[in-house]
């Protein structure tokens, strides 16, 4: 078979990929890898399985085609029909959120397709390739336990529990569900599904609501029927909530007619490169699927180094290059950044602002860095200089980007529960990043990860840090601002001069994140940063703008 064709003789794996992180990360206890201390649990975990998926399809029933699929982050068409959709579910575990880009870069190093798209569900591109399978003649086995995904089974698409090595057809359909596949949809649109929040019909359950379906054919019979119904609460029920079982059938229902920018066809099934894979495994440090993957792709595993803390401090002695640090002020120059900010995983951020208190301040301009020594500075609010004033004038400077273009880029970015934000005093940046319906998460904060190395040996503020850790003396502030009645905001400083200010300030979180995340494993820190400084942030941030309600009685 060509890899221009898919159809009869043809099977393709979907692997749901949201399952299997979970999964993994749920099985096993946290792990972090020994060098700088990033979270790799789940990475561990995902590789297992893909290893053993692997092992486990060989011979005349294993795929020609497989892709993992997983969810985009971000908000689904579904959430535009029904803004509670999903809304009860807690936000992921912080020590995850930085293993999910970890994820896709394992499936790649597998060298297995790997898709996800915006603004759709895994679930619904799986539902568009297995009904394109079907079409072509061809099978389709879902690797998933998922109840959602149910409603595909049948002519030639099956699922499969992998954990259980469990196979779900037509008859295990009816087990669960009471109906057959393609009545699954009319059951939970009637049921309703706590654990993505979608409403159905208030007293009707799983079992009432098979028999009620099977008993009327489907779902628009039934209600077109509802005043038949001999029960008075369930026969109300229907009656008084049909626009919401319309809906909550509409959420349940995958799509199947996605507009996909790949084919069957360009899922094939391909044999792992021996140096991608090893090397990813090496650089997670997983030295024994390291060694596992190394003899059976007949191999020498290749060598994986300990760094201590020390050792890792330095990272690499990139100099501080001022003259290099850029200035974004069009939407074409601000996206290859965001680019860059999804294929590292993390970015370092720091706002400027009018002054110092984050509930009443302006935002003047943010910066951003990915690399040490690369970093640039977005201005959105710098006011134009007047000649006959001091202080400059009311009107906006030229050469910025409109605000509402630059926070409209990047608050998927700052919002992206895959991509780490870190800041010195971060819980200052969420604030201000807040007040413009921006929610900052996860985030890592390189003044607490000194404070829980080192407590009170030092200050933390940057310029401390940078000079005691970096031997880099930061721009001064107060040349810029001036001081006692002269002094101005940061908008009146010249972008020119706000440049280079603003955007090493990125350049020096970066650095001392690289310094401090290593140590604080090595120092035997991490649960203090992780389970009570780190979490600490978003609830004071919170606190401290929404206020806190007093007991006077028992105060």
């Amino acid at each position: 078979m060509s890899n221009s064709e898919f159809g009869k003789g043809c099977h393709l794996h979907l692997i749901d990929g949201s399952a299997f992180i979970f999964r993994a990360y749920h099985a096993l206890p946290p792990l972090t890898r020994k060098s700088d201390g990033l979270p790799i649990g789940a990475v561990a975990g995902f590789c297992n399985m893909l290893q053993r998926y692997v092992e486990g399809n060989t011979g005349p029933d294993a795929p020609t085609h497989v892709a993992v699929i997983f969810d985009h982050s971000g908000k689904t068409f579904r959430n535009d029909l029904y803004d509670l959709y999903k809304a009860n579910r807690p936000p992921a575990p912080e020590d995850l959120r930085p293993q999910f880009p970890l994820t896709r870069d394992a499936t790649r190093a597998f060298n297995i397709a790997c898709k996800e798209v915006e603004g759709f569900e895994a679930d619904d591109i799986i539902a568009t390739l297995a009904c394109q399978a079907r079409e072509a003649g061809g099978r389709c086995t879902i690797i998933s336990s998922d109840k959602d995904l149910m409603q595909l089974i049948g002519g030639g698409v099956e699922m499969l529990d992998a954990m259980k090595n469990k196979r779900i057809d037509s008859d295990g359909v009816v087990e669960k569900f009471g109906v057959r596949p393609d009545r699954v949809v009319d059951v939970q649109a009637l049921a309703g599904d706590s654990v993505d929040n979608v409403p159905g019909a208030p007293g009707i359950g799983i079992k009432t609501a098979a028999l009620l379906i099977n008993e009327y054919g489907d779902l628009e019979s039934l209600l077109d029927r509802a005043e038949e119904i001999k029960q008075p609460k369930r026969r109300q029920s229907l009656i008084d909530n049909r626009a919401q079982i319309e809906m909550s059938k509409t959420l349940v229902q995958l799509d199947c007619d996605m507009e996909l920018d790949f084919t069957i066809a360009d899922l094939e099934v391909r044999d792992p490169e021996p140096e991608v894979l090893l090397g990813f495994l090496a650089e997670m440090e997983f030295r024994t699927l390291t060694k596992r993957m190394a003899d059976q792709l007949g191999q020498e595993a290749p060598a994986i180094t300990e760094t201590t803390a020390e050792a890792a401090a330095p990272i690499e002695a990139v100099p501080f290059e001022r003259e290099k640090y850029t200035c974004v002020t069009s939407a074409e120059e601000l996206q290859p950044w965001i680019d860059q900010i999804y294929q590292r995983g993390w970015v370092a951020v720091d706002t400027e602002t009018t002054g110092l208190d984050s509930m009443v301040v302006d935002l003047v301009g943010i910066s951003l860095s990915v690399e040490p020594g690369e970093a640039c500075y977005i201005p959105l609010t710098h006011r134009a200089a007047a000649a006959d004033d001091l202080f400059g004038s009311d009107e906006l400077a030229e050469g910025q980007m409109p605000m509402a273009t630059a926070l409209e880029m990047l608050k998927p970015v700052l919002e992206d529960p895959a991509i780490m934000k870190i800041g010195q005093n971060m819980k200052y940046d969420a604030k201000i990043f807040a007040r413009l319906d921006i929610a900052v998460a996860p985030i890592d904060d390189t003044m607490l990860m000194s404070y829980a190395l080192n407590g009170g040996k030092h200050n933390h503020g940057m310029d401390t840090l940078s000079e005691r850790y970096l031997d880099h003396t930061p721009i001064p502030i107060k040349p810029l601002l001036g001081g006692g009645k002269s002094a101005i905001t940061f908008d009146k400083v010249p972008i020119s001069d706000a440049v280079p200010y603003a955007a090493e300030d990125a350049d020096i979180t970066l650095r001392l994140w690289q310094v401090f995340k290593p140590q604080l494993h090595v120092s035997k820190v991490t649960t203090v940063y992780e389970t009570l400084e780190r979490p600490l942030v978003p609830v004071l941030a919170k606190m401290e703008m929404d206020g806190i309600k007093v007991d006077r009685d028992t105060l």
